[in-house]
């Protein structure tokens, strides 16, 4: 699927690995850190205004003079280039991944850039979308083009259905620890177990691609994945690529999702470093965090209110629940999850990466343990270097912050 999407991209017949290829950019998506230091130099003329997305999602509102300078450095940016896509802090703002499956900027065969590491998030759209770096952002703002080297694929073909309680968290954690690393190698996620996953468990398996080294992650384009995309940008013209029959791959896989247990992956690293929750059970949390582009959306919230509903976070555990964006954010409250979450003992800030970077919102101490629904767990991932950060589904951290111990979320419901 990725050399179907690079080859039509870069007007070629086909592409291979060992290929490099000049592709043209459909959506090219710019965030506050662009503009941080003078990371990225602006360009005389933006190629294309309506192809570009301004939003501002690291740390919004803004919490330091720095931050505020970032910010209005692209407001200026916005309104001197005539880029009307500007999420700015109110009521518009979240996070980067979470807006493109929002607004349905992720066009299926297409290519999508941002300079955020989890861009590869909008694969789950059927779109080979991948970070790039800020001078790569400055050349594709001026000419909408970038280039990328082809390389081999893996495709993992989805059996079976997940256990209502697991989402794409524990998927990847399973593939994390049976394949390890997946460096200068795509991943492509296809069979009749994608059709039984909702687009927020796509989404939140293809984010955590990037935690594997996967340069693209693409999920093979259904219904519910392009009715996703038309409802929400009823103008876009787009076409789904599909892999060949005969399509060469440097390994095919099969995950039986009905066969994936809660899993936990114990601090510095996902790569081949999980367990069963029910082995790290007992395992004291002073810090539970629920958000990030991987698992902000309006699915965990759910899974969370379920979980905590008339009941009391632990005294001496914090939960922290940040949405991916704020309309994620309203329509939590709507259906009532942010007043059980609230009720329980829970904050519910407002959207932005904070706690999952270690930027704002539930930065650790020394010493601390975190269990987290978050992207990454590496020291001093989410503030000091000595706390120790557990990474695991939503299910699995509500029912952790319930107890004040990692806890397998099957003993809750």
């Amino acid at each position: 699927m990725v050399e179907k999407i690079l080859a039509r991209s870069g007007h070629q017949a086909s592409v291979a690995p060992g290929d490099v290829v000049t592709v043209d950019v459909e959506t090219c998506v710019v965030i506050d850190n662009n503009f941080m230091h003078n990371r990225m130099r602006e360009p005389k003329k933006v190629w294309d205004p309506d192809k570009v997305t301004i939003m501002l999602d690291h740390i919004a509102p803004a919490d330091t003079v720095m931050r505020a300078s970032m910010h209005r450095a692209a407001r200026r940016f916005a309104d001197k280039q005539g880029i009307k896509r500007f999420h700015d802090v109110g009521s518009g703002q979240g996070i980067a991944h979470q807006l493109v499956a929002d607004q349905g900027l992720a066009l299926p065969g297409t290519v999508l850039a941002c300079v955020d590491s989890h861009t590869c998030s909008a694969g789950a759209f059927n779109c080979a979308a991948r970070g790039v770096g800020h001078p790569e952002m400055t050349y594709i703002l001026a000419t909408g083009q970038t280039w990328f080297p082809v390389v081999e694929t893996v495709r993992y073909e989805l059996e079976g259905e997940l256990s209502p309680l697991l989402n794409g968290k524990d998927v990847i954690l399973q593939i994390a620890n049976a394949y390890g690393d997946h460096a200068m190698q795509n991943v492509e996620f296809a069979g009749p177990g994608v059709r039984t996953m909702s687009m927020n468990a796509r989404r939140t398996l293809a984010t955590m691609c990037a935690e594997i080294s996967a340069e693209f992650a693409v999920f093979e384009a259904d219904d519910r994945c392009v009715d996703h995309v038309r409802e929400r940008n009823p103008g876009a013209n787009f076409e789904p690529q599909f892999a060949d029959a005969d399509a060469n791959y440097a390994a095919r896989r099969t995950v039986d999702l009905s066969a994936i247990e809660p899993l936990v992956a114990y601090p510095d690293t996902i790569v081949r470093n999980s367990r069963p929750v029910r082995e790290a059970d007992g395992i004291r949390v002073d810090q539970a965090f629920i958000g990030s582009c991987a698992n902000g959306t309006l699915d965990d919230f759910e899974i969370a209110a379920r979980i905590l509903k008339g009941k009391q976070v632990a005294r001496g555990t914090r939960l922290i629940v940040t949405p991916g964006s704020q309309s994620v954010f309203l329509e939590a409250v709507k259906l009532g999850y942010v007043e059980t979450l609230m009720t329980a003992g829970a904050v519910v800030t407002a959207s932005s990466c904070g706690a999952c970077w270690g930027g704002s919102n539930g930065v650790l101490a020394p010493g601390e343990v975190c269990i987290t629904a978050s992207t990454r767990n590496y020291k001093g991932r989410m503030g000091s270097a000595e706390a120790a950060i557990y990474l695991a589904s939503p299910a699995t951290v509500a029912a952790s912050a319930l107890r004040g111990t990692i806890t397998d979320p099957r003993e809750l419901l």
